[in-house]
């Protein structure tokens, strides 16, 4: 809250509002912080826990990969696949400039659509996908 009545003050000081105005903010601030917390609860998300993540790579040289993994096991296993494909070198290619926590994040968040969509020069490319 601070840092929002700062802006404020820096507001009011640079002539972009007038001081009643300011005192106006302030004091909705102050009041908000008053008000007690809600603690928003998610919904049950089996149904979101049911989706399916979808990679699909596709290659100039026609060597095409699909994936459908649940993501009742994608987040269970994520960082140790990954650190398993890195570590081999026909696939470190397809997965070093992957960020995992992005995935997670998504997850977490409970996504829907397309999370990545990677093109490279030469023509291939990676797309995930949560549906």
């Amino acid at each position: 809250m601070r840092e929002e009545i700062s802006r404020v003050l820096t507001m009011v000081q640079e002539g972009k509002i007038d001081s009643e105005k300011g005192a106006e903010l302030i004091q909705v601030l102050k009041e908000k912080e008053k008000e007690p917390a809600v603690i928003l609860q998610k919904p049950n998300n089996q149904q979101y826990l049911d989706k399916t993540l979808k990679i699909r790579v596709v290659s100039k040289d026609n060597d095409n990969i699909n994936v459908n993994v649940p993501l009742k096991l994608v987040k269970a296993v994520l960082k140790t696949g990954h650190s398993i494909a890195a570590s081999i070198p026909q696939s470190e290619k397809y997965v070093k400039d992957i960020d995992i926590n992005l995935l997670i994040e998504a997850i977490d968040s409970e996504l829907v659509g397309q999370i990545v969509d990677v093109q490279s020069a030469n023509g291939d490319s990676v797309a995930v996908f949560i549906e």
